[in-house]
């Protein structure tokens, strides 16, 4: 029988992985948000497996989104306009071809909106930031993933 430390661990592994199959997805499908779900997952890992989160976290593609956001709280420009473009772009044909109730209108509208102001509230990463982030990574690669401070695997 599972203790219940052991099953909760397992629910935040198996939670992990499926943040981090729809963030890896978010990197090619541009709907997808990739960072909220890669944080997410490195979040969950870092309750159930330290192995899973220092992979993550210092992956060559997916570790930056983390590192990035982790560090500055912020992300590309080109991720921002990516989003917002395809935020329109979603929820504009949606309310324009898709849906024929007013109030659902209204209500795709103003998430969209918020949605909208949350992505522009986010810092942009500038230059200085990413020769920040490369600088620390030539100094110790390793404590840009931070110490997850969890049990081995």
């Amino acid at each position: 029988m599972l203790k219940n430390a052991d099953l909760k661990r397992r629910l935040n592994l198996a939670a992990g992985l499926f943040f981090l199959v729809l963030g890896a997805l978010g990197v090619f499908i541009p709907v997808l948000p990739t960072t909220p779900f890669l944080l997410l997952a490195a979040a969950l890992f870092m309750r159930s497996s330290q192995r899973l989160y220092l992979w993550l976290t210092n992956h060559r593609v997916l570790g930056s989104f983390i590192r990035n956001y982790r560090l500055y709280r912020a992300v590309p420009l080109r991720s921002k306009v990516v989003a917002l473009v395809f935020l329109v772009l979603t929820i504009g044909y949606s309310v324009i071809f898709v849906i024929g109730n007013w109030w659902l209108r209204a209500l795709l509208l103003l998430v969209m909106i918020a949605v909208f102001r949350h992505i522009l509230r986010l810092k942009t990463l500038t230059p200085e930031m990413l020769e920040d982030i490369r600088r620390r990574e030539s100094v110790d690669p390793s404590a840009m993933a931070g110490d997850p401070g969890i049990a081995a695997d």
